[in-house]
């Protein structure tokens, strides 16, 4: 119930926010009805674990993530991917990439933030222990020749881990 309760209230806030300005009796009805009928879809998202998602030191965390070191990172490939290009020095290949991350949040931000650097691309998750494999534009010889990139490796990216593994478990 307390988790019914914190979506619908959530969801009303955020209807508010985006309604600003245009305040009136229908328009406040029109939010309590959406924000329960979001509640009832998807109430489980504030399940047992809404204290753990909503704890503040964990947001913070997340903005300092997406500020800090992802974006450094995206920056950084963009620039290997613009000398790449230019040079046509280019080794494709795909590795397989052991994140010890035991989440599906965290398993999923990692994934993602690869996907969005310019030159990766995740191609696959191995369900049973989490491992990704990762499509890179450029294969550095030591590496192609390893069946797994562990946890601390030549591709900046990975240096990832530890920051979502802060803010996903």
């Amino acid at each position: 119930m307390v988790s019914f309760i914190l979506t619908a209230v959530f969801a009303f806030i955020a209807y508010l926010l985006l309604t600003a300005g245009s305040w009136n009796a229908a328009e406040l009805i029109t939010g309590v009805v959406l924000s329960l009928l979001a509640a009832a879809i998807s109430f489980r998202f504030f399940g047992e674990s809404y204290k753990r998602r909503l704890n503040p030191l964990r947001a913070i965390t997340t903005v300092f993530y997406v500020i800090g070191p992802f974006f450094i990172e995206m920056a950084l490939a963009n620039v290997g991917v613009a000398m790449a290009v230019i040079t046509g020095k280019i080794r494709p290949g795909i590795v397989k990439y052991r994140s010890g991350l035991k989440t599906d949040l965290g398993i999923t931000l990692l994934a993602n933030s690869i996907t969005l650097t310019p030159g990766t691309l995740t191609v696959d998750i191995n369900e049973e222990n989490n491992d990704l494999y990762v499509h890179l534009l450029n294969v550095s010889a030591g590496d192609e020749e390893k069946d797994v990139l562990e946890g601390k490796s030549v591709f900046s990216f990975f240096n990832l881990t530890p920051w979502i593994r802060r803010i996903a478990e």
